[in-house]
C-alpha cells in the first residue's frame, strides 16, 4: 500500500514537525490540496453550467431543428434523379 497524507494529516504532522524545511514542505502540500479542491470544485460548476444551457438550448432551438430537418429532406428529394422512359428514335 501507498503511503498518503490527508490534508488533516499533514496538518497534524506540522504540529510534530518544527524544522524550517519541514514547515516549506507543509505548506506546500497544504496548498496542492486548496489547488485540488479548488479544480474539482469548478469541474462540478462547469458541468452544472453546461447541463443548464444544454436544457435551455434543446428547449429554444427545437422548432428551428424540426425546419432544419424538413428542409434536409426537400434537398434529398431533390438529388434523387427520377428515371424518364428512353425515347427511341426512329421506327
Amino acid at each position: 500500500m501507498p503511503y498518503a497524507f490527508t490534508e488533516h494529516g499533514v496538518a497534524m504532522l506540522s504540529s510534530v514537525l518544527n524544522s524550517q524545511r519541514a514547515i516549506q514542505v507543509n505548506i506546500a502540500i497544504m496548498r496542492a490540496f486548496v489547488e485540488i479542491r479548488k479544480f474539482l470544485y469548478g469541474n462540478d460548476i462547469l458541468a452544472q453550467k453546461l447541463k443548464e444551457l444544454e436544457r435551455k438550448t434543446k428547449k429554444k432551438f427545437a422548432d428551428q431543428q424540426k425546419q432544419i430537418n424538413i428542409i434536409f429532406e426537400a434537398i434529398k428529394q431533390l438529388l434523387i434523379e427520377e428515371t424518364k422512359p428512353v425515347r427511341k428514335i426512329g421506327f
